[in-house]
């Protein structure tokens, strides 16, 4: 099975970007998606944003993570 992490673009050269995810940052290969601007947000999977999503399906999906990790924590 593959995770697939949203961020948003934060700041970008040429093929790379810095990305925000929940307060983490990172840098990213932009070489599948050649066209994301900053502000945009990505799926982040392996190093690679792999494809563009809306702002509410980001925000939707790490409240889900956090879910998730509040379940484990109280197992």
């Amino acid at each position: 099975m593959c995770l697939a992490v949203p961020a948003k673009i934060i700041d970008r050269t040429e093929f790379m970007a810095t990305v925000d995810s929940d307060g983490v940052t990172r840098q990213v290969s932009l070489m599948l998606l050649p066209d994301a601007a900053v502000g945009d947000y990505v799926l982040i999977h392996a190093g690679f944003a792999i494809q563009s999503i809306d702002e509410e399906e980001a925000k939707r999906t790490l409240e889900l993570f956090k879910e998730i990790e509040r379940y484990a924590a109280d197992s």
